[in-house]
């Protein structure tokens, strides 16, 4: 395990030279202590989300296993910031049970990211399939400049 974080990791990772990216840098991460940030203690709290920009919308796709769609919300807020937040919670315990492994994480979770200038903040869809969120965020066409030809004389 290294103890340098990763900066130039796989390309699925957030980035500390994305822009929109809101993801806090958290030195302990690398180490394996919680999340310092949120104070969870659980794996759920670092809800991985792809982010692919296509030439109508830009699409986020949270893989949320075990969720209902009930138990997330998706807002938007006014500084054009998508925010993506849920709970999973822990499995009642029987006093008859008796644990091998407990692997499932559960907790709260939040994601964050700034949304770009060309987003149309009032036409945002969210949909959730087999586990996974995905949330659509149209973009405003790109209005091409008008440009007119002048005849050169001489």
């Amino acid at each position: 395990m290294s103890l340098i974080p990763r900066i130039f990791g796989d390309r699925r990772s957030s980035s500390l030279f994305d822009p929109f990216s809101i993801d806090v840098f958290d030195p302990f991460k690398e180490l394996g202590f919680p999340d310092s940030n949120s104070g969870e203690t659980s794996a759920f709290a670092n809800t991985r989300v792809d982010w692919k920009e296509t030439p109508e919308a830009h699409v986020f796709k949270a893989d949320l296993p075990g969720l209902k769609k009930e138990e997330v919300k998706v807002e938007i807020e006014d500084d054009r910031v998508l925010q993506i937040s849920g709970e999973r919670n822990v499995e009642k315990e029987d006093k008859n049970d008796r644990w091998h492994r407990v692997e499932r994480s559960s907790g709260k979770f939040m994601r964050r990211f700034r949304l770009p200038e060309n987003a149309k903040m009032d036409q945002i869809k969210a949909s959730m399939e087999n586990g996974v969120l995905t949330v659509t965020v149209p973009k405003e066409e790109v209005k091409k400049p008008n440009v007119k030809s002048i005849e050169i004389s001489g």
